[in-house]
């Protein structure tokens, strides 16, 4: 069970607590990451684990995708826990700048367990799950090189920082996530797909 404050009297929180229903009643889950979290045996395409931040806690969800022809037009554009216009913005932004089409494609794009990201943190996410499922090319290898990613996307192309970094970065190293794709300098969507992709095709090769 998820519980989620607006605000107080001092104003807006934002913050998420995260409850398991027990015979006893409700009980804290003090890890929540562990339970958002899924990890493949092996690697699987469309699928990137993303470090976003729920009011002061940083918090690991999986984001899937799944892109397949479509004969409908215009072809369905589905997101579950993330908002249905900034997966627009998003496929835009990698059809546009990154090469990566899905214009005559249905695009389905789910955050594992349930939870809503609200955040602009989660748009490299989307954008690397959908890559990686257009591409049939898995993100990292989840016992060698299992990767995380957060970063936000703008219309240009550019990948733009977002809050309290170190703190996602810390949370990800929790969970062995020691390599991290994140926004830095001038870093461009084309260059983070191609840095994920290209990565996970040297260690096939390899």
């Amino acid at each position: 069970r998820a519980l989620r404050a607006v605000k107080n009297r001092y104003g807006p929180v934002n913050e998420l607590g995260v409850f398991a229903m027990t015979e006893t009643g409700l009980k804290e889950v003090t890890n929540p990451s562990a339970i958002f979290l899924s990890r493949h045996p092996e690697p699987v395409a469309g699928s990137v684990v993303m470090v976003t931040r729920e009011g002061t806690r940083p918090l690991l969800v999986e984001v899937q995708a799944l892109v397949s022809p479509s004969e409908l037009v215009p072809p369905r554009r589905v997101g579950n826990g993330i908002d249905r216009n900034r997966l627009a913005l998003v496929l835009a932004v990698l059809g546009r700048h990154a090469g990566i089409a899905v214009g005559s494609a249905d695009v389905f794009v789910n955050v594992v367990g349930g939870v809503r990201i609200d955040e602009p943190g989660a748009d490299l996410a989307v954008a690397l799950a959908v890559a990686s499922a257009v591409r049939g090319v898995p993100l990292g290898d989840e016992a060698a090189a299992p990767l995380a990613v957060f970063g936000e996307v703008g219309l240009t192309g550019e990948l733009r920082t977002v809050g309290h970094p170190d703190r996602r970065r810390e949370e990800a190293a929790k969970f062995g996530l020691h390599r991290v794709i994140e926004p830095a300098g001038n870093a461009t969507l084309r260059a983070a797909v191609r840095a994920a992709l290209g990565s996970a095709r040297r260690a096939e090769a390899a």
